[in-house]
């Protein structure tokens, strides 16, 4: 059985990344068959993967896996979407049973999928191949009170450590951060402007509706939640009154994954929000985590931004599930096996 870790010892688990490595990378990439730089960012994706599996050359990632956290968030009460919560469930179904978007990409780059529930509004069980660690069916209403107690968010946390946890031990070297939940770019969009301080105007978008008609609706309750918080900034406080259910999870696995010095390859702006959460909780986590993707959706360069490295690849994508990270997982492998493979410009030329 798994070992369920506390916020605490999730974060104290988590070492700094080791730049010696990574300055070993960058002079091994000056001495390989090729004009010093001329294969861009790519590069320095090399130097950030052997600071995190601090040896260089680092290890190429063989087994990857998607972690997919499902929740279902009470704001959407408010009117924030086109879609019922139903949603959500019918997604969860359709994820399981492997003819989602996510499974189809995860099939083209050999990656696995794993698919959680922390927090549906499902009644009764889950369908085969869904882990079921529901905290409780849905958060709470974040225009009125706080979405989880601490207790709750931490539980979450905890659900989404023990999942990445126990894939990394069966051989997962490289975790991707996935999610569904309809009503969860309301909670994002607060959780995004609390940490960064950005204008709510500025992260709320339209999300899964058809258009931007009830954005204005999205940007008053976005406000008046972020009102209604307060401002305390503390991180686990923050994640537990504003975000969600897979939220919480999903920073949970970021911390989990960065503990046993695994890549974390992050999807677009919910797991972006995640990942900050995961960020202020443990700046060193930072140093883990690679930004996927970047989203259509507004906020979608926020996590580039905090990581001071930009999403590897930019395709328009907006619809979470792990998809968009899961297109840059073979530019993350490429990366490795340019440093392993490649050979130095002096066995070429003598």
């Amino acid at each position: 059985m798994t070992e369920v870790l506390t916020v605490d010892e999730l974060v104290k688990a988590v070492a700094d990344v080791e730049p010696a490595a990574a300055e070993a990378a960058r002079a091994r990439h000056r001495s390989l068959a090729k004009p010093s730089g001329s294969l861009g960012r790519l590069e320095e994706l090399g130097a950030r993967l052997a600071a995190m599996s601090a040896q260089c050359p680092p290890p190429v990632p063989a087994s990857p896996a998607v972690v997919v956290a499902a929740g279902d968030h009470g704001v959407h009460a408010e009117g924030i979407s086109d879609w019922p919560q139903s949603v959500t469930e019918a997604m969860v179904s359709t994820i399981a049973s492997g003819g989602a978007a996510v499974n189809a990409i995860a099939r083209s780059v050999g990656a696995d999928v794993t698919i959680v529930d922390v927090g549906t509004v499902r009644a009764g069980t889950c369908p085969p191949g869904v882990r079921d660690l529901r905290v409780r069916r849905g958060t709470r209403d974040i225009m009125i009170e706080p979405a989880m107690t601490v207790d709750e968010c931490a539980a979450a946390m905890a659900a989404g450590a023990a999942t990445a946890t126990e894939l990394i031990a069966n051989g997962t070297d490289l975790l991707v951060t996935g999610e569904v939940g309809i009503g969860n770019t309301t909670a994002t969009a607060c959780l995004l402007s609390a940490f960064t301080g950005a204008d709510p105007a500025a992260v709320t978008g339209h999300g899964a509706n058809a258009d931007d008609s009830r954005t204005p609706r999205k940007l008053d309750v976005v406000r008046t939640a972020l009102h209604r918080h307060g401002p305390d900034r503390d991180p686990l406080r923050t994640l537990a009154s504003l975000g969600g259910l897979e939220h919480a999870a999903l920073a949970g696995t970021v911390l989990a994954a960065a503990a046993a010095r695994v890549p974390v390859v992050a999807d677009g702006v919910v797991s972006g929000a995640a990942v900050l959460a995961a960020i202020e909780l443990c700046p060193a986590a930072a140093g883990y985590v690679i930004a996927g993707h970047t989203s259509a959706e507004r906020g979608g360069t926020t996590l580039g931004d905090r990581l001071d490295h930009p999403a590897l690849i930019e395709l328009g994508l907006r619809l979470g599930e792990g998809t968009g990270a899961l297109l840059a997982v073979p530019v993350v492998q490429a990366a490795a096996a340019v440093l392993a493979d490649m050979v130095t410009l002096e066995a070429v030329v003598g």
